[in-house]
């Protein structure tokens, strides 16, 4: 970040003034134009971990990706936080896919395989993460290297996290109304890569109620296009 001695707070208000300046530059209407509203294509559900910002990570920007992060990203039928964005997102903004993502070096995976106590609130919320550690214990055990075993658990999170979206009333009505798409993925901390676990609707063929269409969902950022199509989704940089 800032350089030694500088303080942290003041190096991001300037680096926010260059950010804008330089995004200005790069694109005169852009701040205009979100300043009239907003018409993301993507509601992201992910970690509130700092290495894992969505939007750097996806090559888009302001205005493309609707966001609930939590630690974990763990999906809770009976957060009311986390459903109140999800619902948001699906039943006004009407975004066309949601994308749950976890990561490599996840600090509540990471907790949730250790048998010590986090200590206050955490070690409540990741209630859920310690039942499928539980769920799945032979297999999480037979892998012998930590950092590989944390993401497994990671994993499986997303994938409890993509069912639990496809079980809820309003994302069914839209999967079967106007095809939404939901998204598993893991982020890789170590090489900035998203691998997609092929664990949602998306490229399902038959899914009820919904037509199949040829055509790619792309969404645009200034220095590539992340394109949705029925075999996954890809970069393009240009």
């Amino acid at each position: 970040m800032g350089s030694q001695g500088k303080d942290d707070f003041e190096y991001a208000l300037k680096s926010n003034e260059s950010w804008a300046n330089y995004k200005s530059h790069q694109n005169p209407g852009l701040f205009e134009k979100l300043a009239n509203g907003q018409s993301p294509k993507i509601l992201w559900i992910g970690c509130s971990d700092s290495r894992v910002p969505e939007t750097t990570i996806l090559g888009l920007h302001p205005g493309d990706v609707f966001v609930h992060r939590n630690v974990a990203n763990i999906i809770s039928p009976t957060d009311i936080n986390s459903q109140a964005v999800i619902e948001y997102a699906v039943v006004h903004l009407k975004v066309s896919h949601i994308v749950v993502c976890g990561h490599s070096a996840c600090g509540g995976c990471g907790a949730a395989l250790s048998d010590a106590r986090v200590g206050g609130v955490i070690d409540a919320w990741i209630t859920p993460l310690k039942a499928l550690r539980k769920q799945n214990e032979e297999e999480l055990k037979a892998i012998s290297d930590e950092k590989k075993r944390v993401v497994r658990l990671a994993e499986m999170n997303v994938k409890s996290g993509v069912e639990s979206l496809l079980n809820t009333y309003f994302i069914e009505e839209a999967v079967r109304d106007r095809g939404l798409k939901v998204h598993g993925c893991v982020y890789d901390v170590a090489c900035g890569r998203m691998t997609d676990l092929k664990c949602g609707n998306a490229g399902a063929k038959g899914v009820a109620g919904v037509k199949e269409k040829d055509e790619k969902e792309i969404v645009k950022g200034n220095h590539g296009m992340l394109v949705f199509g029925g075999d996954g989704a890809s970069m393009t940089i240009r």
